[in-house]
């Protein structure tokens, strides 16, 4: 066993249910596990790390990541919505990208996702998708904790005129994608000292049946794993379940026992309550009373100018709110950022959804929502998870509390270390084995790739420039000047 002792001038602990500010002090970590936190340690250790002007946290628990696509938005979704769906871009622009992403495109963005996450603060991830066994090679090979789910449904929603969203339903109800879901598990789960784990991700709500959310929910029972949803993440998602079942999506999950506290539900950004819905329900009670955890992404609805009402009144209510990304940047520090200052602005408040409510969210409550509690956390018996940052740096100069400074003016430049299991997985910058330009040229490739075909997936046979004009005209060639 390799004994390392971390000194530094701040250490963001575990004690008495919550976390504290330990001022000048010690973690020791035994292997892959926190041994003692306090202001000294008298035993032996093989080595010594000196994080003097340093700044030691828990790593983030990111619960809701799609690695082989999210990359590819950027220079694409942004300053659009179409308004005949909400601003929900769910219905036009995922067919059309979907369908022109290629494999090396997405085999290139789980790659280029694993140091942008490293490098943000993510130790933890939850990846829902179909490309479980290439993020598993990535996983296994940067270092990085991950729950991986392979998602399946009873079918798909697609749009034939840009105005209305129909389904198309799969024969088989989904049941031979999920069989293949489940066997992915078995074969991933607990691998890599058990930094890799799997989990059931049903896609959402409005594409799955009854029968198949049924299944999920028992066979993550009997296998003790996650199950994760999409749902009210659009309101024409609310719609079509209000008049399929004349209740809320979060309602008839309700009546046919999928919710526990087993459930990670992805956004639930438009309850029945809300302003976007306009239905006289209490879909954030329920959320409560049920004991589902909500994966909050803040930025990928914010862009389109559509925000939870409120992060803080979820939390109000007693729901277990977890933070993730989503989409680009897959950064847990922009995301606890946007997700507290998004609140403040809609509640008309700045003592609400604070720097502690976020950072909680990104640690605590994310472990608690994987049934961990040995993560999330700097305590004697957890996993050494732990971030290093830069106290004395621009950004997070002049110092006092750790935890604001990291949420309203840290950077990515700020993190100096990421460790997952007690190992450096990221130093400086730098994650073993990926060239940020090499990967970056891969995306642009595969972006380029996309951007071509979208043409032939979009139900008008847009181009790129006609689903998202560029923000400036082109440069118009002109005669010189004699």
């Amino acid at each position: 066993m390799v004994r390392t002792l971390i000194r530094a001038s701040h250490v963001i602990a575990y004690q008495d249910g919550g976390h504290r500010h330990l001022r000048d002090g010690v973690v020791v970590v035994e292997d892959d596990t926190i041994l003692h936190v306090g202001h000294r340690y008298d035993g032996a250790v093989d080595r010594v790390i000196e994080a003097k002007d340093r700044v030691v946290t828990p790593g983030f628990i990111n619960t809701h990541a799609h690695l082989s696509e999210s990359p590819l938005d950027k220079s694409f979704v942004e300053d659009r919505g179409p308004r005949q769906f909400y601003l929900s871009g769910l219905f036009e622009f995922l067919s059309a990208r979907d369908g022109a992403i290629t494999e090396a495109a997405r085999r290139a963005s789980i790659a280029y996702s694993m140091p942008e996450l490293l490098r943000t603060g993510t130790t933890t991830i939850m990846e829902i998708g179909r490309w479980g066994d290439v993020v598993a090679e990535h996983a296994a090979r940067c270092g990085i904790r991950a729950y991986i789910g392979q998602g399946y449904r009873s079918g798909r929603w697609f749009t034939p005129d840009g105005r209305t969203v129909r389904y198309e339903w799969s024969e088989d109800d989904g049941f031979g994608a999920m069989d293949a879901a489940v066997e992915f598990i078995t074969r991933v789960d607990g691998r890599e000292n058990g930094r890799l784990k799997g989990f059931l991700t049903p896609m959402q709500v409005d594409t799955c049946s009854e029968a198949l959310l049924r299944r999920s929910a028992d066979a993550a029972r009997e296998m003790r794993v996650p199950l994760a949803l999409h749902v009210s993440q659009s309101v024409p998602e609310f719609h079509e379940m209000t008049h399929r079942h004349g209740c809320t999506p979060i309602e008839w999950l309700r009546s046919i026992g999928f919710l526990s506290e087993r459930c990670i539900l992805g956004h639930c950004i438009i309850p029945g309550e809300s302003s976007w819905a306009n239905y006289a329900a209490d879909d954030v009670g329920i959320l409560a009373d049920t004991g589902a955890n909500v994966a909050h992404a803040v930025w990928v609805f914010a862009r389109r100018g559509i925000a939870m009402e409120s992060f803080s009144r979820y939390l109000r209510r007693g729901v277990n709110m977890t933070i993730a990304t989503d989409t680009c940047p897959q950064s847990m520090i922009e995301a606890m950022r946007w997700t507290s200052v998004v609140s403040k602005i809609q509640d008309r408040q700045t003592q609400v959804a604070t720097a502690a409510d976020v950072f909680n969210a990104a640690t605590l409550n994310g472990a608690k929502a994987l049934g961990r509690d040995d993560l999330g956390r700097i305590a004697p018996g957890a996993k050494a998870d732990l971030l290093i940052w830069r106290g004395d740096s621009l950004f997070m100069t002049p110092l006092r509390d750790p935890i604001r400074n990291l949420v309203f003016s840290a950077t990515a430049e700020d993190l100096q270390c990421s460790m997952v299991d007690g190992r450096v997985v990221m130093e400086d910058g730098v994650v073993p084995g990926y060239d940020p330009v090499e990967l970056g040229r891969a995306v642009q490739e595969g972006a380029q790739a996309m951007w071509d075909g979208m043409k032939i997936h979009d139900w008008k046979k847009r181009d790129i420039e006609e689903l998202s004009p560029s923000s400036f005209p082109a440069f118009r060639e002109v005669a010189p000047v004699a």
